[in-house]
């Protein structure tokens, strides 16, 4: 593994004091000042990282974003069939080092910068295309035709129940997130007459082991700091 330069560190450090901020103040109320207060630096070392404010942004979503992808990652290297690299990818999306009230509200700040960033846009653009592929390398054995379609209504159920936690006032488990795309996913199956024991062992395979691996304390430290 590549050693990590100071550099490097100093940004993931910097990245992480800009996310506790948007978590805190939102989009509008993060401010460079506060960024260094959190981290514990002057401004003047935010600004010899991160040019201005939105080069900042950019290296909090490309964090986030990086997180999200560990945790299906590492889920699917124990996926054996499609069905349940289907569900190593939805409970990866719902996993504890991602799936929190608070980083649902980031998610949300950032999202709503989308339209006025070619950045965000860019970025957001990069996610959703290696969300589709992974999806469609799933579906393609088990939902033929209909796999480019299918992929798209799972994606969209699935931002949809982030944007659904970050308005809801009592927070929503990772459990209950993949349930409800769960209950999307079989009626979205049904018509290529997918066993319904082979659902429930494959969701239960990849929730198990979400719950086992991607919950311990190394690799929560790995995934932050993109290890």
């Amino acid at each position: 593994m590549a050693r990590q330069s100071i550099g490097d560190i100093r940004r993931a450090e910097l990245s992480q004091a800009a996310f506790e901020a948007l978590v805190r103040h939102g989009i509008r109320g993060t401010t460079l000042d506060r960024v260094a207060k959190i981290a514990g630096v002057s401004k003047g070392v935010v600004l010899h990282h991160f040019r201005d404010k939105d080069a900042l942004f950019e290296g909090v979503q490309r964090k986030a974003n990086t997180v999200l992808r560990i945790c299906v990652t590492e889920l699917l290297h124990h996926a054996d069939t499609p069905l349940e690299r289907l569900y190593a990818i939805i409970a990866g999306n719902f996993a504890a080092p991602v799936f929190q009230q608070e980083i649902c509200h980031a998610w949300i700040s950032l999202c709503s910068d989308v339209p006025h960033n070619r950045q965000s846009q860019r970025i957001q653009t990069a996610v959703h295309a290696r969300m589709r592929s992974n999806l469609l390398s799933a579906l393609r054995p088990i939902a033929a035709g209909d796999a480019p379609r299918v992929a798209f209504q799972l994606r969209t159920v699935m931002d949809g129940i982030w944007l659904r936690a970050s308005f809801q006032i009592a927070p929503m488990t990772g459990a209950e997130g993949v349930a409800e795309v769960d209950f999307a996913a079989r009626h979205l199956l049904a018509a290529h007459h997918v066993a319904l024991g082979d659902i429930d062992a494959a969701r239960a395979k990849m929730q198990s082991l979400a719950d086992l691996i991607l919950t311990t304390r190394i690799f929560r430290e790995q995934a932050l700091t993109g290890g």
